[in-house]
């Protein structure tokens, strides 16, 4: 599976249309009524793979986890190698399209990141605790339901600038000392195609 190979055409399609060029001499109007098409076909495509990330994931758990097993010591040095594989699956994956972490996971929020949210949100820091959040069995803020509640319908954070820091930093795979992380990333690879392109990169490194 590639899923950043179908999010990729869907780029593709997408600048070809700003551009307004023509497919096969037909007007403007019709290539819009293809491009539609295509991106409904295109969107289908991704949501099904999404929706197949926790399957696909679990088949190949054992085998990262053997993996790492076997070669902790050479994966402690692989960093700038992992980095690069971060690097390419990012810039092919549209995490607009997807957007999974926003929907299923729930961030764990500190005292800092509500003083930013607040401020973002010209509210006090008590009112967005009230209003947003509740202390869980692990005594952490974290919001009270999801998908988040700043996430709009076209997937885009209302409060992108002053988003949590776990939120700024998912999904992690391009963190110093990865192997530190390796056994949470076997996790989230059942929820971000970015962190299951990875890991899949990873074995064959």
């Amino acid at each position: 599976m590639c899923i950043c190979l179908k999010i990729k055409r869907l780029q593709i399609y997408s600048f070809l249309l700003k551009q307004s060029i023509n497919f096969n001499g037909k007007p403007f109007f019709a290539n819009f009524v293809s491009f539609f098409i295509h991106k409904l076909r295109i969107l289908k495509m991704i949501q099904h793979q999404i929706s197949e990330l926790p399957k696909l994931a679990a088949l190949k758990k054992n085998g990262w986890i053997k993996y790492y097993n076997k070669n902790k010591k050479k994966i402690i040095g692989l960093d700038v190698k992992i980095h690069d594989l971060h690097d390419h699956f990012s810039s092919k994956i549209d995490c607009l399209q997807c957007a999974n972490c926003c929907k299923t996971l729930g961030p764990r929020i500190t005292l800092k990141d509500v003083e930013k949210m607040a401020k973002s949100l010209r509210i006090k820091p008590n009112d967005l605790i009230d209003k947003y959040l509740y202390t869980d069995e692990d005594g952490d803020l974290v919001f009270k339901s999801m998908p988040c509640p700043f996430l709009g319908a076209d997937n885009y954070c209302s409060i992108y600038e002053a988003r949590p820091k776990a939120c700024s930093e998912y999904p992690h795979t391009d963190r110093k000392k990865f192997h530190q992380i390796y056994h949470l990333s076997v996790k989230n690879a059942s929820t971000c195609p970015i962190v299951y392109e990875v890991m899949e990169g990873i074995v064959k490194l």
